[in-house]
């Protein structure tokens, strides 16, 4: 079996969202991201920075938990702006055997963050995101 996970990388408003469940649909993968800690079960983001490690927590537990199940596809959508957040995916990767492809994604649509990040933050993270080629 050829167990793959999808990384999805970019600011917010990039379309990695859309492209996931896009992508969940057609072929049943699961997505995990860290919005889903965030998110009420009516579908209401409200964001809260003190929990924001328990958000990483979480995404990355339940992406170890479909490893070990052997899920053959998985998903992971979050902004992934530095390098080292994509260090636990590629350790559970290596350690059950996955193939690891990350997508950068682009805002050339011009979308718009659904989650209510400033213009400020935007260019923090923009700031601090690096391409790795």
């Amino acid at each position: 079996m050829n167990k793959t996970i999808i990384l999805m990388r970019g600011l917010p408003g990039s379309g990695k969202s859309t492209l996931a469940k896009t992508l969940a649909m057609q072929c049943g993968a699961p997505v995990f991201s860290i919005d889903d800690f965030f998110t009420d079960e009516k579908g209401t983001y409200q964001f809260e920075f003190q929990h924001n490690h328990l958000a990483y927590k979480s995404c990355e537990e339940r992406t170890r938990n479909a490893m070990m199940d052997a899920v053959e596809l998985i998903i992971v959508d979050n902004a992934f702006t530095l390098e080292w957040e994509m260090t636990p995916y590629h350790a559970m990767a290596v350690e059950f055997q996955y193939t690891v492809h990350v997508m950068t994604m682009e805002n050339r649509h011009g979308g718009m963050n659904v989650h209510g990040v400033t213009d400020e933050q935007l260019e923090r993270m923009r700031e601090k995101y690096k391409l790795v080629l």
